[in-house]
Parts: C-alpha cells; sequence; structure tokens
C-alpha cells in the first residue's frame, strides 16, 4: 500500500536549504534587496529594520514614511527619539526552529532544522547574498566562440564570468517574465556581477530547493565582448486549490528538531511517518495564538484564493505581500509572513511572527551614555506607557472558509463601527507597534523630568521570536535656577532719559523637580519691572505640585497643586469705549493662596476643583489704593466718582470660593492643524466668607468646533485640510459680583477689532465665532466674524461701568489674517464705528 502524500508546507526564507525528503516540502526565498536600510546613530531619528520585505508595489518599504511620521510627531527642548535597530537580531537569526509543514518535510514543528536554524534562513544577511560572496571586479574572458548556449556544467571552474544579463523563462507560459514579476526576488545575480561556476551552481541549487519551482534550469549565453548572458528556466510550483484560509501567530513558540526519514523505510514506515507529522503540525496550528489580522483582510485573501483556482508560487506571494503590507500599515513593523503550511489540503495556512514582547527594561543613563541608578522612581515612568487602547471586537475566531464571506461590507460590526485589531501596548504579552512606541515617547515627554529618551526594541535571546523593549532616560537635573532681566528706560527731569533713569527688572525662577523621585516638585518666581523699588509691582508666586494623590500604583490620576501667589493686573472693566475721554487705569492686586485637585481622565481631558482664598486690592496709576473709577475731568483734573472697584467699597475685599472646571477635549492635529472638540465649563461659588459676606455664583460655558473640510491623506509633509471654526462662549453670575470680576467684552481672545473690555463689562455675556481657515504653502490664510453681547445685563453691574465710559454693551467684527510662525497678523473692521485696523497677536485665538 502506497503513502499519501502528506500536506506540504510554502516557506518565506531569505536562504534556503535542500530537502532532504522524497515529499520536497515547498519553500519561498525572499530577496536581499529588500532588506531595510542601515542603522543611524542619530537619537531624533527613526530606524525600523525588521526582516526582509517584499519590494512589490503591494508592499512598499515602512522604514522611510516611519521616520517622517516621527520626526513630525517629536518635538520639544528635550531630546526624544524612537529607534527601532532590528536587523542585527540574535535570537531572531540564530537558534534551530522550523515552520513544520503539516506532514511535509520540517513538519510537525521541526522544519529543515540541519540547515542552521529557521530563523537564519528567514532573516540571515550571510546567507541571503550567496552569488556575491567574494566578487571581484576583475573578471575572465569566457574563451568561447559568440553567442552558443553553454550549460552551467560545462563552464571552467577556475574562470570568473562576468554577468551582462539575466532572463527568466516559464516554460508554462513559454515567454521571458519581466523584471516586475515576483520571481525576480529569488536571484541574488546581479547584472555586471563577476561570479565564478561554483557561485552559479550555488544560485542554481538554492532555487531549485527554495519550493517555487518544480523545475528550474540555469544556463549562459556567450557574449562577444566575452560577457555571459544568464537565462533561468523553470517551471513554477502548483498545489491543489483550497477553500480555506487561516492566519495563526506562531512567535515564541518552542522549536523541535525534525526526525529525518530514512530512505529505506518500507511503505507501511513511511505511512506512519506522514500521519506523525500531520499529527505534529496540527497540534501546532492547535497551539498557535490568532494572529492579528482582520477578518475583511482574510476574506480578501480568500477570494483570491478562490479567483486563482490551483494555489501557485506566485499566489502564495501576493497573499504574503497583503498580509504584511497590512502589518507594515498598522504599525507592526516586526511582523513577517515565514511560512504556508497544508499546501495540497483544503485549507492554506499563513504563519505569521508577529513580535511579541516578552520584557520591559527601563534604564537610567549619565551624561556620558553609562548606565546608572536613576532618581526617577520606576513606577513612575511605567504609568506613562501606553496602555491597551482598543479591545479587538467581532470575530475572534482566526480561519476564513468560503461560507463566511459575507455580502455586507468586511470590517463593519453589527453596531456599523469599524472594526479595529490595533493594539497599543508596550506591555509583555503584546505585539509591539510602532504607535505604541511613539506614545511612550510623548507621554515620557510630557513628564518633564528626562532631557533625553530611547525607546529600543532588541531581541530576547532566550525566547526565541521575542523581543525586549528597552527604554533608556537620561534624567534634567533636580534643582535649576533662572534670572532674566530687562532694563527700561524712564524719563528723568526735563523728560530726558538719563543714566540714573535706567530702571531695571526681571524674573527670578526656581525649581526643585522630582522629589523622592516621584515628580513632585517645588518651582517659585518672582518679577518685578523695577527692582530698586519692588514693592510697587511685585509679583511671586510659589507652587507645590504632588502627583499620583491616590498612590503611584493606582491608575487613577489625581495631582495636587497648592500654591500661594501676588499678582497684578490692568483691569479691562475701566476701559473707555469709542470715541471716549482717556480713563485712568485701575490695577487690580490679588494675593492669597490656592489649593485645588485635578483629576485628568485622559491627556487632554480633566476635571479640577479646589479652595481658593485672595485679597483683591484696586489700585490707581500712581499704585495708591482706590475705591472707585476714576474720570478724566474738562479741566483736566481727576474726579473719583466712578463706579465701585471693590465690593466692600473700601479697595480692599477678601473672598474664599470654591472653583470647579471640568474640560471634554477631543481634539487632534491632522498635518499640523487642530480638528475636534473643545467643551470647558467652569463654576466659582462663593462661600460667604470675606468682606460683606460674598455669595455668588460665577459660571462659565466655551464650546468650540473645528470641523476638518476635506479628507486629506495624513503623514509627513501632506497638506493640512481647511477647517471652519465654530465657537461660543457664554458667561453668567447671579449673586454678589465686584466690578474686578465682571465679564468684560472686545479684546484678541474675546471679540476682536476692540480693546479690551471696549464693548463693556456686564453680568452676563455672549460670544459668538466663526472662522475659515485654508492652507497656504506652510501656513493658513483665515477670514473670521465675531459678535459680543451683554444680554442687556451691564445695568446689573454695580456703578453700570459700561454707561459710565460710554460704551455700547454689544458689537460685531470681521477680518481676515494670515498665521506666520507663532505670530498673527489680522486686519479687523471694528463694525460699531466701521474702522479697520491690523494687529499683531501671539498665540491661538481658539
Amino acid at each position: 500500500m502506497l503513502a499519501a502524500a502528506p500536506p506540504r508546507t510554502y516557506r518565506t526564507p531569505t536562504s534556503l536549504s535542500s530537502s532532504s525528503s522524497p515529499s520536497s516540502a515547498r519553500k519561498l526565498a525572499t530577496p536581499s534587496s529588500s532588506a531595510a536600510a542601515p542603522a543611524t546613530n542619530n537619537t531624533r531619528a527613526l530606524i525600523v529594520k525588521c526582516c526582509a520585505v517584499s519590494p512589490s508595489s503591494q508592499n512598499p518599504k515602512p522604514s522611510p514614511n516611519l521616520l517622517q511620521t516621527v520626526a513630525k510627531t517629536i518635538a520639544g527642548v528635550t531630546t526624544v527619539s524612537l529607534v527601532l535597530n532590528l536587523s542585527n537580531f540574535p535570537a531572531l537569526i540564530g537558534g534551530n526552529s522550523g515552520g513544520g509543514g503539516g506532514g511535509g518535510v520540517g513538519g510537525g514543528g521541526g522544519g529543515d532544522g540541519s540547515s542552521g536554524g529557521f530563523w537564519r534562513r528567514l532573516f540571515g544577511p550571510q546567507l541571503v547574498a550567496n552569488a556575491d560572496e567574494a566578487q571581484s571586479p576583475e573578471w575572465d574572458s569566457h574563451g568561447l566562440p559568440a553567442n552558443i548556449v553553454v550549460q552551467l556544467n560545462k563552464l571552467s571552474g577556475f574562470k570568473k564570468y562576468k554577468v551582462s544579463e539575466i532572463l527568466f523563462f516559464d516554460r508554462r507560459r513559454w515567454s521571458t517574465v519581466g523584471t516586475e514579476d515576483s520571481f525576480f526576488e529569488m536571484v541574488s545575480l546581479r547584472p555586471g556581477g563577476v561570479y565564478t561556476k561554483a557561485q552559479l551552481q550555488k544560485e542554481l541549487e538554492t532555487l531549485a530547493n527554495c519550493g517555487m519551482f518544480e523545475k528550474v534550469d540555469l544556463e549562459g549565453k556567450t557574449n562577444p565582448d566575452g560577457t555571459l548572458g544568464v537565462t533561468i528556466s523553470f517551471t513554477e510550483s502548483t498545489w491543489q486549490s483550497a477553500d480555506k484560509f487561516r492566519c495563526i501567530n506562531v512567535g515564541l513558540m518552542a522549536q523541535s528538531k525534525p526526525i529525518e526519514m530514512d530512505p529505506d523505510m518500507t511503505d507501511k514506515e513511511k505511512m506512519e511517518y506522514f500521519r506523525n507529522q500531520e499529527k505534529d503540525y496540527k497540534r501546532r496550528i492547535d497551539r498557535a495564538r490568532p494572529c492579528l489580522l482582520p477578518a475583511p483582510v482574510q476574506r480578501e485573501v480568500l477570494l483570491m484564493l478562490r479567483e486563482q483556482g490551483k494555489v501557485s508560487a506566485r499566489l502564495l506571494q501576493k497573499i504574503r505581500d497583503r498580509v504584511q503590507k497590512w502589518y507594515q500599515d498598522e504599525g507592526y513593523a516586526c511582523a513577517q509572513v515565514v511560512n504556508f503550511g497544508n499546501l495540497n489540503t483544503k485549507e492554506v495556512v499563513c504563519e505569521v511572527v508577529e513580535g511579541d514582547i516578552t520584557q520591559l527594561v527601563i534604564q537610567f543613563q549619565d551624561k556620558l551614555g553609562n548606565f546608572v541608578e536613576g532618581n526617577t522612581q520606576i513606577p513612575v515612568v511605567k504609568r506613562e506607557l501606553p496602555r491597551q487602547k482598543e479591545e479587538l471586537r467581532g470575530d475572534n475566531e482566526r480561519w476564513v472558509d468560503s461560507g463566511d464571506i459575507a455580502e455586507d461590507e468586511a470590517g463593519v460590526d453589527e453596531e456599523g463601527e469599524e472594526i479595529s485589531c490595533q493594539f497599543l501596548d508596550l506591555r509583555p504579552g503584546y505585539v509591539f507597534n510602532i504607535e505604541a512606541g511613539k506614545q511612550a515617547l510623548r507621554n515620557i515627554n510630557s513628564l518633564a523630568l528626562f532631557s533625553n529618551i530611547e525607546v529600543n526594541p532588541r531581541p530576547d535571546e532566550k525566547n526565541e521570536g521575542g523581543i525586549i523593549v528597552e527604554i533608556k532616560l537620561k534624567e534634567l537635573e533636580q534643582k535649576t535656577a533662572e534670572v532674566s532681566t530687562e532694563w527700561s528706560i524712564v524719563p528723568g527731569r526735563g523728560g530726558y532719559p538719563t543714566l540714573a533713569s535706567l530702571q531695571p527688572g526681571g524674573t527670578v525662577t526656581f525649581e526643585h523637580r522630582n522629589l523622592k523621585g516621584l515628580n513632585r516638585s517645588i518651582l517659585g518666581s518672582v518679577t518685578t519691572s523695577n527692582f530698586y523699588n519692588p514693592q510697587d509691582d511685585l509679583a511671586f508666586k510659589l507652587e507645590y505640585v504632588h502627583p499620583y494623590l491616590d498612590g503611584v500604583y493606582n491608575p487613577r490620576n489625581r495631582a495636587l497643586r497648592v500654591s500661594c501667589f501676588n499678582s497684578r493686573k490692568l483691569s479691562p472693566v475701566f476701559t473707555g469705549g469709542p470715541g471716549a475721554d482717556e480713563v485712568p487705569p485701575i490695577w487690580v492686586d490679588r494675593a492669597g493662596m490656592k489649593a485645588n485637585i485635578t483629576e485628568n481622565f485622559n491627556r487632554q481631558s480633566k476635571f479640577t476643583y479646589g479652595l481658593v482664598m485672595e485679597e483683591i486690592t484696586t489700585r490707581d496709576e500712581r499704585s495708591h489704593i482706590c475705591s472707585n473709577g476714576q474720570r478724566v475731568l474738562p479741566s483736566g483734573g481727576v474726579s473719583e466718582d466712578g463706579p465701585p472697584t471693590t465690593l466692600s467699597g473700601t479697595g480692599i475685599d477678601r473672598v474664599a470660593f470654591i472653583q470647579s472646571n471640568i474640560t471634554r477635549d477631543n481634539t487632534k492635529f491632522v498635518n499640523g492643524t487642530i480638528v475636534g472638540e473643545r467643551n470647558v465649563f467652569q463654576v466659582d461659588q462663593g462661600l460667604g466668607i470675606g468682606s460683606k459676606f460674598p455669595f455668588f455664583n460665577r459660571h462659565q460655558l466655551t464650546l468650540t468646533r473645528f470641523f476638518q473640510l476635506k479628507e486629506v491623506e495624513e503623514g509627513a509633509g501632506k497638506p493640512p485640510p481647511p477647517v471652519l471654526v465654530l465657537h461660543g462662549h457664554y458667561g453668567g453670575c447671579v449673586g454678589d459680583l465686584p466690578s474686578y470680576d465682571a465679564f468684560t467684552l472686545g479684546g484678541p481672545y474675546s471679540v476682536r477689532g476692540y480693546n479690551m473690555g471696549e464693548i463693556g463689562a456686564a453680568r452676563q455675556i455672549l460670544e459668538l465665532a466663526a472662522e475659515l481657515r485654508i492652507p497656504v504653502k506652510g501656513t493658513h490664510v483665515y477670514a473670521f466674524a465675531e459678535h459680543g453681547n451683554d444680554l442687556g445685563s451691564s445695568k446689573d453691574v454695580k456703578g453700570n461701568p459700561t454707561e459710565v465710559y460710554r460704551r455700547v454693551g454689544h458689537g460685531s467684527s470681521y477680518g481676515v489674517g494670515v498665521k506666520l510662525g507663532l505670530v498673527r497678523t489680522e486686519y479687523a473692521v471694528d463694525h460699531n464705528s466701521g474702522t479697520g485696523s491690523v494687529f499683531f497677536r501671539f498665540g491661538e485665538r481658539f
């Protein structure tokens, strides 16, 4: 009785070994030309070298795009880099493993162990270009008549032949295939190269054993100039048609050495041998984990199998390219198709090594790059690592047959939402994703504790196919101090400046960060415009920050901030309207303390609540305490009969209130332009503690929408989309309301085209704005229209400063602008007066 032919396998290593079994497992060799580019030491660059990737148009190389993406997304004062230098993975290259072929040679989990290990055949650069070994620029003429065909065994073993061209001849199609054919990936010979007979024979042996060809020959044709043209004639391997497709993750699976088949076996022994291989491979499939390849892509592959009919080597290459393209597009830069099993059955099994993380190592370095014991506690860094962002939804079954192809859209669940298979996590047990590495860089950089950050995946030598993620950190100095000075010239006697009138000012800041290695810090600053008389306008702030209020191991992210402060600002409430006489300024001094707790829901959304106790003092331009606003009389004198400046009527108020703020922000950047939505709601609740027992509820709601008007391709160097911005702001107060806390209208962050507070001061306000942004050559131009209204509540402010200073209480504006770096240059028309002005502003309006 004859043994049945076992299921065959089709592998994708970069170098091949001959098969010793009569059933001859089918294997495919990927080319050396598709290896990734060499590494670089630039810490700001991204280098991805993660196995050989097909250069076909279906599966482009990932490195340049990934480099551009990280260069765009990672920015800041500190040096931040993501280094993915995976080309020299000893754990991936070395070892003795196989792919198993479901009963074929190397089946069951053994593979061709005799040739030095499955991963070595897949990644080993020393075996990629066999024919390129020891090439010499010197070559010998063939010494034969021109235009004759010479068999390989007729060539001289003592000569070095120069190859002028390489042709592939398909015996089935009876035609020469072009260089775009995927079979050219298999050849390490290059036109213009110099090779010996031994190297050509080695190349032929490699092609014969790669599994792509049922038969392959190599012959030469002599040229008059002494060079040799090489023609490789072949018959492509084919297998029976398949109606099922399964994708499995074979990473980290233990590999066993295959049992060699004795050529003297009887038919019964051969049958038993094949059955054992088939059982071993079935057990291997059962032990393997499902791969991340989503069902829609698997259905697409299944359609390719059904349309093709018989399974061919070219078809398997297309399947490999499609599968690997999905992994590369999703950021799984280390994923690689390594084997196709169960050929000559109704089911094709695609084996993928996805790059499983086995260990996470966090290391600290000094300025010279030496490893040291860091001050920062490890849990502080681990908190910032990305966690699994999206659960895999939908059908978790990782194989598809012809009955699974649905008529509805692939990749959409029952609720109409797209199914996502991306896992952003750097913890052991997950697959390494380049987006997780970039997210880790951003998160750790946001701690502001490190001058240099590197995320460097390397091979795990103890777990074949595994990856150890190394995070290398250089800490900033814990204690820093900075002094910035400025000199202003004030008029001296007679109105002319003198050396004695030089007035020194500046800011002194100090910081002690990362106390006890838990990211706690003390920050302080002192600012004055005149160090000779600092009491005139001395401003200071001392703040203590205590993150991880619930413990560093608690996932709840709350931080305590306690600060004491003294600040002085010009009050926009006491400002004249259009055409009004100049109004003497009123300065508002605030001194007190503030304690609040901030709970971060994500990087942009948060909830803050706390207690504020402060003393507010209103002063005139001579720093004298004033209890009322001032007016300039026709005679030139100054009258202090304006609206009261404080609630107490004395020029000094003391107040305590609870302040809370909730921000919901899901905005993001698309090619440098912000899109999404942002909502902010703030409430200040008076406690009846302070001057005249103030009790009030002051509330504000801000809604901003950034509508993307056109879908664009995202990536470094890609143009941003046009954006429409709609903005609304409401503010109101119930209860006691001192003048300095009234809501004001007008200014660069209220209604553009007006001065601060020029429209009015009210108990309730409403602001509406629209802005259209059009990208133009690296920046954007925009047009805007805005309106502000006091809703008739100006009269409800004590003393009605809006009416006293001849302001309207409502106003609109429109204009155009251009963004030049950090500066906004705008031309805005004041609708109340009908005049336009040019403004230069820093920062963003919304």
